[in-house]
């Protein structure tokens, strides 16, 4: 026959494995949800980086693209400078949010420079220009889907580091928030104005 246990040998021994436990599973809850941050925030260095590097060839492209439509438009000299100081800043941004505005005012200013190019029929039957404007045509392309997949795992890294409990370990450990490349102004998101009257 069992022995009786009293109330409080079965609160003594409840207490015991509650604390037993929380000493095994906390820690190992604390590991997985840090290294799950890891994880998260290493997809989304990972990420940029491949966009950058994406990015960079750009940046090494236009000026011979630029310089291909300066001999065909010389008037347009606006534009290109807009492109070549656009290059300039998102080429030497200095941190993740710096780059990712500037690259839009880029992309805004690239815009302008493919509509300029259509005014010149002469220029759009250059091989040369053909072949650099292909380049950077499947270069964009390159660039949009590394953005759709750095904003994907940034959606994933800011959602958990948003979530309880998970937000406990972002705020200890300090996980920031990382920004999501987006258009931001209502400007750069109106289609390019040609005016072929100038």
């Amino acid at each position: 026959m069992l022995p009786q246990l009293s109330f409080v040998s079965v609160l003594g021994i409840f207490i015991i494995v509650f604390v037993a436990l929380l000493f095994i599973v906390l820690p190992i809850w604390l590991i997985s949800a840090y290294n799950a941050f890891v994880k998260l925030r290493n997809n989304v260095e990972e990420g940029f980086s491949t966009m950058d590097i994406y990015m960079k060839k750009r940046y090494d492209l236009i000026p011979n693209y630029v310089e291909t439509v300066k001999g065909y438009a010389k008037h347009e000299k606006e534009t290109l400078e807009k492109v070549m100081k656009a290059r300039y800043s998102a080429m030497n941004s200095a941190t993740t949010e710096q780059k990712l505005e500037n690259e839009n005012i880029l992309q805004g200013a690239l815009k302008s420079l493919f509509a300029v190019a259509e005014n010149y029929p002469d220029l759009k039957a250059n091989q040369n220009f053909i072949d650099l404007q292909k380049t950077l045509k499947e270069l964009e392309v390159e660039i949009a889907n590394s953005r759709k997949y750095y904003n994907g795992v940034v959606k994933i890294y800011n959602t958990k580091r948003e979530s309880f409990p998970s937000n406990l370990i972002a705020g200890m450990f300090n996980f920031s928030k990382k920004p999501l490349f987006e258009i931001e102004s209502a400007e750069e998101r109106k289609n390019v104005k040609v005016d072929f009257n100038k």
